[in-house]
């Protein structure tokens, strides 16, 4: 493919000589530093870029993604959804990660107009804006949806990619009768975002996630997610549990090095997770701990101040089986968080072992 020659951002098509120019400015936030930053190295002669891991499932790792594999996810996510020259995407994530760097490149690409904000905005201006594709983290769409008032405001966003982490079932249901298209990622930094798509509003509402065009998947020995794409030689392995519909569907039942095996059963801590959302306000985990009959038993784990548990316990037993019931509810001030804002699991566990 012929190399891109520019960016249309904020309605301004900037060349590869003016990008760096931007950079020396010394009144740049730290989320713009960040986007002149990748476009300076997306623009520059390297078959690279450097692209930074989550860290969900150990330390933040920075890799080298070849720029070939991002324009092909670009490629994919621009037919997927039908998006034509011109059309208006939202930059609201910052590009220090994958899903920023990527909503760059597909305006790159496709050669669209790229709108950017700063990621901690209100979304007052989605008042006024229509944008024909963006992509949120739960967190922002869930402060969005605060204000009864401002629910139509996500609705201005033609295709809205939720990604980043888990969709609670209260945040599904508020959306699933909305007139836009609103669907839920599954991808990662070395796929170059997302590989496949789970509808979560309108008609086509479904648990399980659909395969971009191209891309196949199936499981491994221990029933874990392995993705195939033409643009990598061998097949990517992941440490998520899924159930597969056919090789190009599947759902996601957790993740194999969060699996708690309490009495010689396997428990899914996201399983149980799921069950227990509606109960709970504030922000909590399934976790374990030692004990000398089961080897692991399963116990909730919530942040926050302590307070009388009985009711909760109450609510829990009608929601669960005996079986998947915290034989425990312990409490933590603060859960470990990577930078992308989700829960440090072995160092949840690490801490209630040592009574912190």
């Amino acid at each position: 493919m012929e190399k891109e020659q520019f960016i249309q951002l904020n309605g301004e098509r900037l060349y590869p000589e003016q990008i760096e120019g931007r950079l020396i400015k010394p009144v740049l936030t730290e989320w713009e530093a960040e986007l002149f930053s990748f476009l300076n190295e997306w623009f520059s002669d390297s078959d690279f870029i450097l692209a930074q891991t989550s860290g969900s499932t150990g330390e933040p790792k920075t890799i080298e993604l070849p720029k070939s594999i991002m324009r092909k996810s670009a490629e994919r996510t621009i037919e997927y959804f039908n998006l034509q020259k011109t059309d208006k995407l939202l930059l609201s994530l910052p590009c220090r990660y994958i899903a920023g760097k990527m909503m760059v490149v597909r305006a790159i690409v496709g050669q669209m107009n790229l709108v950017t904000v700063d990621p901690s905005t209100d979304f007052r201006f989605l008042e006024n804006e229509v944008f024909d594709f963006g992509a949120l983290v739960p967190n922002q769409v869930s402060k969005i949806l605060e204000q009864p008032s401002e629910v139509h405001k996500l609705q201005n966003i033609r295709n809205l990619l939720i990604g980043g982490s888990a969709v609670s079932a209260e945040l599904e249901k508020q959306i699933e009768s909305f007139n836009s298209r609103i669907v839920s990622t599954y991808g990662m930094t070395e796929t170059a975002s997302h590989i496949a798509i789970r509808e979560l509003s309108g008609p086509a509402k479904s648990d399980f996630y659909h395969c971009l065009p191209g891309i196949t998947v199936s499981l491994q020995e221990n029933g874990c997610l392995q993705i195939h794409s033409p643009e990598i030689s061998d097949a990517l392995k992941t440490n998520d549990l899924a159930e597969l519909q056919s090789s190009t569907s599947f759902r996601i039942l957790g993740r194999a090095d969060s699996v708690i095996i309490s009495g010689g059963v396997k428990y899914s801590p996201e399983a149980i997770e799921k069950k227990l959302e509606k109960l709970i306000q504030q922000p909590f985990a399934i976790s374990s701990v030692a004990d000398n009959k089961l080897g692991e038993k399963i116990v909730l784990v919530i942040e926050g101040n302590p307070f009388e548990t009985s009711l909760l316990q109450e609510k829990i037993n009608l929601v669960l089986p005996a079986f998947e019931r915290p034989k425990a509810i312990l409490f933590l001030s603060k859960f470990p968080l990577t930078q992308s804002g989700k829960i440090k699991r072995a160092e949840i566990r690490e801490m209630i072992r040592l009574g912190h």
